[in-house]
């Protein structure tokens, strides 16, 4: 390697592009791909938070989360920006924008390929055990999420160092310039970056995808066994179809990474659409793993069922101070049970409620009268009192001989 002559190459995405087509098809696929990879990673992230109010998290939920969160950066903070300079064809943003550029967006993917990797090895762990739903407590989770991200944030460091900014011809331009001293310090880097941040973290995954794979096709005793293994065997295979997708987009922009850092005087350089249609397929990763997690986890579908319904009861709730709010708040009264109005009873006899003393009411709950007998000991009352009130009773006694007589 010639160690005099200075690395110079485009950073940030641009390229010079003299084809106007380039220009238009690559910020439309961008747009595309922000409008739905927002939408799905939103979706998933709302969904895990909703069902983290109910239970406790887990260490996959939170790795999960922390997929969806790079996802969602990257597709806010990255791909705009590089549509808006693909569309234009310079770079016409600030400094610190080129600087951040390139070591911004491979501080999430290389965030993505480690979280990956840890994935694949709690995957495996509760294939092996799936009773043991994976629990950890809220500082374990954090500092693996740091390390994850500190690790995420050092490795692509030096594309942060040699990217600045200049003006050539009068354009403006941001560029990967590396001085003839770091010239071995680069190529070193140039061939150990890619393996940390992708090669490594691949075969990690790949092998404890395996392996919990291979737990999941070991038949248990029990039902309950059988259910666990089950589950533990859909979640292999949505976390193993994840990582396969996001390898298999991925890879071409590592292609092109490679041979633009690693170009020597005098060999061709890849094309400019090659390297767009790279960048493009790096960006497709993030919209690709919410639309895995939505399709293939039936427990996401029921979160975000139970997250839509949620929040169509709360929009249907009335708006405080409306007539609909007022009238919800005041209690409801129940019609009067009272006789109808024409009944002919007087308003006071209408309101007045019939009711029987509390002492009768427990005696005839207590000894209940027969009908039959309660008429014959009327009758008898009612007899005796008529003959009491006589002024005369001897006539009524003679008349009733004389009578019997005849």
């Amino acid at each position: 390697m010639n160690t005099s002559r200075p690395q110079f190459h485009f950073s940030g995405g641009y390229q010079p592009h003299d084809s106007h087509e380039w220009r238009r098809v690559i910020p439309a696929l961008l747009a595309a791909i922000c409008l739905l990879g927002f939408t799905g990673n939103l979706c998933v992230i709302c969904t895990l938070l909703y069902g983290a109010r109910k239970k406790k998290p887990s260490m996959i939920h939170s790795l999960i989360l922390n997929l969806s969160a790079a996802d969602l950066s990257l597709l806010l903070f990255s791909a705009p920006f590089r549509a808006a300079v693909y569309s234009r064809g310079a770079w016409n943003l600030s400094w610190f924008a080129c600087k951040s550029a390139d070591w911004f967006a491979h501080t999430c993917m290389v965030a993505k390929s480690l979280t990956t990797a840890v994935v694949a090895r709690v995957c495996f762990l509760y294939a092996r055990n799936p009773a043991k739903q994976g629990h950890l407590n809220q500082g374990t989770v954090w500092a693996v999420l740091l390390a994850i991200w500190g690790t995420a944030a050092l490795l692509p460091l030096p594309e942060w160092f040699f990217t600045t900014f200049r003006h050539e011809a009068g354009v403006g331009v941001c560029v990967m310039d590396v001085p003839a001293p770091a010239q071995r310090f680069v190529y070193v880097f140039g061939k150990l970056y890619p393996l940390l941040a992708f090669g490594f973290p691949l075969l990690f995954s790949g092998f404890y995808f395996w392996k919990a794979y291979g737990q999941c096709r070991r038949r248990g005793t029990k039902t309950q066994n059988l259910r666990n293994q089950m589950r533990s065997r859909r979640l292999t295979v949505m976390l193993l179809s994840v990582t396969v997708t996001a390898a298999i987009l991925w890879l071409p922009e590592w292609s092109a990474w490679l041979w633009v850092w690693n170009l020597r005087e005098g060999s061709p350089a890849p094309p400019q659409g090659l390297i767009a249609l790279c960048q493009v397929s790096m960006f497709a990763i993030s919209a690709a793993d919410p639309l895995i997690f939505l399709v293939m986890s039936e427990e996401f579908k029921e979160g975000f069922k139970s997250l839509w319904k949620w929040l169509t009861s709360k929009r249907a709730l009335p708006v405080p101070g409306s007539p609909a709010a007022v009238q919800a708040g005041r209690p409801q009264v129940l019609p009067d049970a009272g006789p109808p109005p024409d009944s002919g009873l007087p308003n006071s006899e209408r309101e007045k409620p019939e009711c029987l003393p509390k002492e009768e009411s427990v005696e005839k709950k207590e000894n209940p009268v027969l009908p039959d007998v309660e008429q014959f000991w009327h009758e008898r009352d009612s007899g005796p009192s008529a003959q009491d009130n006589d002024p005369i009773p001897w006539e009524h006694e003679e008349q009733e001989t004389v009578g019997s007589e005849k």
